[in-house]
């Protein structure tokens, strides 16, 4: 179960890396449309203004289609064979679950509990989905039904028909058996969502309620899941689905930007749904100290190849939020370290929070300044500054803390461990004259060597039973997990880590993860 759970929040992290391009060229748009920051040139009448409005309009692509982008994005991580048509069965099923519903609330919405009549949005509970007015079950159902009938591609696809059925093959095949089985699941959910809504808005009004203590346990959830590749399903609901506002914190908060801007009023009072998306304030701040206290406390001779291996790996956390590259360079020489990160992180995004810092702060600092500091610092600029004092402070914190702990209790960080053995690996030339290949030299892909060291240290092709990523990591099922080299073989190729539960084996291998897989599934086929 828990590899299930891994591989579908694995899956669920395909969309999800669309949002920060989108959120930032929506958030610059908005921000240059601003006559109060960009002076006359941004009324409603020029050229400039025009432009940036078509821009922003295209920006908000992502935001105002995320169900459909889900429902096709989740069968790209699952489906074992041929996605391209998983995610074809999967739109056309999804599509005709909401034609379903429609249809139903239409002739019996009354009897639902639902005034179909209403206009879409607000507390209606309806939403439009390419033209298709329904039920806003958000990124919830588009989820629910991508996982269902990806399932049902992953078992059907190859089935066999007899000749004179042969038409209904395949993808035909699937998308029949979708079809039977949206129409038990269009009514289920018409009976059920609207109460599952009304539920929702209670939860909002508890975390209101809960403070800078819902603020905390949150981020410290958020945090201390990572491992597990479960944490998708703490900061999804809030962030891109309708756990405290409709639509998510981050498409909400964007829409708002240039009210939030102009108003007077503290932010906290406008928006403090704002205080779930405080969690990216970790990846800058606590990334810094972490890396800070790593270096000084590795041996004099080391700290070159230290500085090497964690500027990258910090430029990575902090400017675009991604941080487990260096989050795995500590977690597996001293978990406890780990959950030291999660509990800091929580606390600083409570003190943040009892400042009166809310926003769309979930990831990097490109994303914070684009989106929070530009459009907010001429009417919040005290908001700015006290969340860059607090998290100065907890920067502070985190490098003395973490110091103490990897001296009190000899952590072999990077830098302090015995040299890693020698580890012999076939590189692509090795590879190609094993294979006996003549004639022209192809090129290949620039991930070639590495996918195909990888490929060793897993046991050979014919060790693996599947593979998958996330945004950072290669979610390798293995046949036979003795077969698998060492930590430190995995290190030598360029991984920051290795996670290993029996067979289900994690190798951290940063955000050129999806071009690793690529190579590693072609020489795969080709081997």
């Amino acid at each position: 179960m828990l590899k299930l759970l891994q591989r579908f929040g694995g899956a669920m992290f395909t969309p999800v890396l669309l949002f920060p391009f989108a959120g930032i060229v929506a958030g610059i748009s908005i921000l240059l449309t601003n006559p109060q920051l960009v002076g006359s040139i941004a009324n409603s009448d020029t050229v400039w203004f025009k432009l940036w409005m078509i821009i922003q309009e295209g920006s908000w692509t992502v935001f105002r289609n995320m169900p459909i982008i889900f429902a096709i994005g989740l069968p790209i991580g699952l489906a074992k064979t041929a996605p391209a048509r998983a995610c074809l069965a999967v739109i056309v099923s999804y599509l005709t679950f909401n034609y379903f519903i429609a249809a139903i609330l239409t002739t019996w919405g009354a009897d639902f509990g639902v005034d179909f009549n209403q206009p879409i949005g607000g507390v209606s509970g309806l939403t439009n989905i390419a033209g298709i007015k329904t039920l806003d079950t958000s990124i919830i159902g588009s989820i629910f039904i991508a996982a269902i009938m990806t399932y049902v591609h992953n078992r059907y696809f190859d089935k066999k028909l007899p000749d004179y059925l042969g038409i209904f093959q395949g993808t035909a095949f699937v998308t029949i058996i979708g079809f039977i089985a949206m129409l038990p699941l269009a009514f289920l959910t018409a009976l059920v969502w609207p109460k599952v809504q009304g539920g929702i808005a209670s939860l909002q009004e508890f975390l209101s309620q809960a403070g800078a203590l819902g603020v905390w346990i949150y981020t410290f959830l958020e945090r201390i899941l990572i491992p597990t590749g479960l944490h998708h399903f703490i900061y999804g609901p809030f962030v891109l689905g309708p756990a405290v506002v409709e639509g998510g914190i981050q498409a909400y908060w964007i829409q708002h930007i240039a009210e939030f801007s102009n108003s007077s009023q503290p932010l906290i009072e406008l928006f403090p749904q704002g205080a779930f998306a405080l969690h990216g304030n970790s990846k800058i701040f606590g990334a810094i100290g972490i890396a800070g206290a790593m270096y000084m406390t590795a041996k004099p001779e080391n700290k070159k190849k230290v500085a090497g291996l964690l500027i990258p790996a910090v430029l990575t956390a902090v400017l675009v939020g991604i941080t487990e590259p260096l989050e795995f360079t500590f977690l597996f020489v001293a978990p406890f370290l780990f959950a030291i990160h999660a509990v800091l992180a929580a606390t600083m995004a409570a003190v943040m929070y009892m400042n009166g810092i809310v926003g769309n702060m979930g990831g990097g600092l490109l994303e914070i300044m684009v989106q929070n500091w530009l459009p907010m610092f001429h009417n919040h600029a005290m908001n700015v500054v006290m969340q860059i004092m607090i998290g100065c402070v907890f920067t502070v914190i985190y490098f003395f803390v973490f110091k103490y702990l990897i001296v009190r209790f000899d952590v072999k960080t990077p830098g302090r461990e015995a040299e890693a053995e020698d580890i012999k690996l076939f590189t692509k030339a090795d590879y190609k004259n094993r294979q006996g290949a003549q004639g022209e030299d192809n090129k290949g892909s620039q991930f070639d060597d590495q996918a195909l060291q990888l490929l060793e240290a897993l046991g050979g092709s014919e060790n693996i039973a599947e593979v998958n990523n996330c945004a950072t990591r290669l979610r390798i099922s293995v046949k036979d997990e003795k077969q698998v080299m060492s930590d430190a073989a995995f290190r030598q190729i360029g991984a920051h880590g290795v996670v290993r539960n029996k067979d289900a084996i994690q190798v951290i291998i940063g955000l050129s993860v999806p071009q690793v897989r690529d190579s590693m599934e072609n020489l795969m086929k080709n081997a």
